[in-house]
């Protein structure tokens, strides 16, 4: 029998590689500005077209790279950061295995120039499918320029699997986020074509958070809270938002040595200091940078590198809440303690020189508990009890003698010729029916006939407009942007009417008229956004979407009593739904209560 194992191709097995480290656009640009942060650049540019499809190009100011090293960069698991196994316990920067240029090189086109500052000449090199096909001296700046064309040229599969330009952008504004808040010392710039999404000058920490999420609020610098702490095993600095402040769609970023994580654990953390603080479905923005010992941490337990292993987590844990909860606390966003000082003795406040006279006791030496007292004996115990029930009899003969009203039955059975309705704590609605009790929920009776209203009016283009007496302004992040576009042509179909108004910042002038009375527009298309990013199947699924988030929330978070009539109507409505049974994102509207669980209750 023949010989069946056999190495692998360079070639094959920079594609394998290139499949864990290259998932999409974002992964080349996350590991290109990388290497250019290595090479201590001040100024970096990331130029994209086509959502990466087309070509990404990186241009750092950093040291460069020889012609030699330029050839050997491209390499598999040729690297300069370590030399030996124990140099993985001491890492300091950011890229370290030497997969990602090979990577990069197996599934695209891609074309370096790079020059060191002592040199007169830079090195201009062209591979495409991990094959050399140009090398030769150029002029070109110091530092380094990569640009890689049609990424997955060679692997149509991989290609296919992309998303829409609008999703894949997304992730690349993702990505570049995560580096730039993390080297705030570093100037970046992000073009998407010809337009500026990102002209981010060097900072510092706070400046950058403005600077990149400031046009989603302008008062973002106000719903900040600094926290700090200092530690033998950790040292922990950032900021966190205010309870108020807290949103569906918050902005959540853990760093540590300067490398962005993933860190679940730690979330939890940060949500146990906000514990009664914030409203369900609502997460509070905090971006918090530590610093640990490189021994400590394992950056090198996923191929990204976002997942990191600490070896001291269960006490980081502790510090990083107490530290949060303290932040909140010193900025007064908890609840002060408020003890009740109600049924609570006054007691007075004397000057020191004011004399202190005891007090006396008096003993009556004539006092005899057996003899009866001339108070008891003055009326007799009959007169008291006559006193204490002074006009009940008159009261009570009044009443016999007006007619008796018929006592009204809480519900009339549904042989009968009507139904009687009960609202309980303005939330539930109770009524007889053949087989036993109905309850219905309200506020999600009330959400299904608003879903299926507002579904009709898209899929039949009836809605109707409120202008806005005074326009509301939405102002976005560069991500948000790409999210909202697309949305923006769908809503009109709703009654929403809005224009341009600056870069990245849009004016309301109308609004569904079933949304005329609502105070929070920015907050209901906000959440249309956030929708719009979390579900991937958006495309299919928009009518369903939009309908459902307009009608949570044109519900009023505190129900109203209502009426007979009112209840009578509203069950009306809910029984001519397609399916008055569940709300459309599957909650239950309608529980029957049998007549045999009735009487095991008894």
């Amino acid at each position: 029998m023949s010989d069946v194992i056999h190495l692998l191709p360079d070639s094959v097995a920079n594609q394998i590689a290139a499949g864990e480290v290259i998932q999409r656009p974002a992964s080349v640009i996350k590991e290109l500005v990388e290497n250019a942060i290595d090479a201590e650049a001040t100024k970096i540019q990331i130029i994209v077209k086509g959502a990466g499809r087309t070509s990404i190009q990186i241009i750092d100011n950093g040291k460069g790279m020889s012609e030699t090293d330029a050839r050997m960069a491209f390499e598999r698991h040729a690297t300069s950061k370590i030399t030996q196994a124990s140099d993985l316990f001491h890492l300091t920067t950011m890229g370290f295995r030497g997969e990602a240029l090979a990577s990069i090189a197996a599934v695209a086109q891609v074309e370096v120039r790079t020059k060191q500052a002592q040199n007169e000449l830079g090195v201009l090199i062209k591979i495409a499918g991990s094959k050399i096909e140009r090398q030769e001296s150029v002029s070109c700046s110091n530092g380094t320029s990569f640009l890689v064309k049609n990424l997955f040229f060679n692997v149509p599969a991989r290609r296919k699997f992309l998303k829409s330009d609008d999703a894949e952008m997304r992730h690349i504004i993702a990505e570049v986020q995560r580096i730039v808040l993390v080297n705030p010392q570093i100037e970046f710039q992000l073009f998407n074509g010809d337009e500026c999404i990102y002209d981010l000058p060097t900072s510092n920490e706070r400046q950058r958070i403005v600077a990149v999420f400031g046009k989603k609020t302008r008062t973002i610098t106000q719903q900040l809270v600094q926290i700090e702490a200092s530690t033998e095993l950790v040292s922990i600095f950032g900021f966190v938002g205010k309870p108020e402040f807290a949103t569906k769609n918050a902005n959540q970023f853990f760093f540590v040595n300067g490398r962005y994580m993933r860190h679940p654990y730690f979330h939890k953390s940060v949500m146990l200091a906000y514990e009664q603080l914030l409203q369900p479905n609502e997460n509070p923005n905090y971006f918090i940078f530590m610093k640990v010992n490189p021994e400590a941490i394992d950056v090198n337990i996923h191929p990204t590198k976002t997942e990191i292993k600490f070896q001291d987590e269960r006490e980081i844990f502790t510090i990083l809440m107490v530290c949060v909860k303290e932040a909140l606390g010193k900025f007064n966003v908890t609840p002060s303690i408020d003890f009740n000082t109600e049924g609570l003795i006054d007691m007075p406040v004397f000057p020191a020189d004011h004399p202190i006279v005891p007090p006396t006791v008096k003993i009556n030496h004539d006092y005899n508990p057996f003899k009866t007292s001339a108070a008891t004996t003055q009326k007799p115990i009959r007169q008291d009890w006559e006193e204490l029930y002074k006009g009940f009899l008159n009261e009570k003969e009044s009443d016999i003698n007006e007619t008796p009203k018929q006592p009204q039955p809480l519900f009339q059975d549904t042989e009968g010729t009507s139904l009687t309705f009960f609202q309980y704590k303005n939330q539930y609605i109770f009524t007889a029916v053949k087989s036993g009790l109905m309850v219905i929920d309200q506020q999600r009776a009330i959400q299904r006939i608003l879903f299926e209203e507002l579904l009709n009016q898209i899929e039949n283009q009836q809605s109707v407009s409120q202008k806005l007496l005074f326009p509301e302004v939405l102002e976005l992040d560069a991500e948000d942007v790409i999210a909202f576009n697309q949305i923006k042509d769908k809503i009109t179909l709703l009654g929403f009417d809005f224009e341009p108004f600056g870069k990245q910042t849009y004016s309301i002038n109308g609004v569904p008229a079933l949304l005329a009375n609502e105070s929070n527009i920015i907050e209901i298309l906000m959440n249309l956004i956030a929708d719009t990013k979390e579900n991937h199947q958006f495309a299919t699924e928009w009518k369903n979407m939009l309908a459902l988030r307009l009608a949570k929330s044109s519900v009023k978070t505190t129900l109203a009593p209502l009426c007979q009539t009112e209840m009578s109507h509203l069950i009306d409505q809910l029984f001519a739904c397609k399916n008055p049974n569940l709300t459309a994102d599957g909650k239950k509207i309608v529980s029957i209560i049998s007549l045999e669980e009735l009487e095991k209750r008894f």
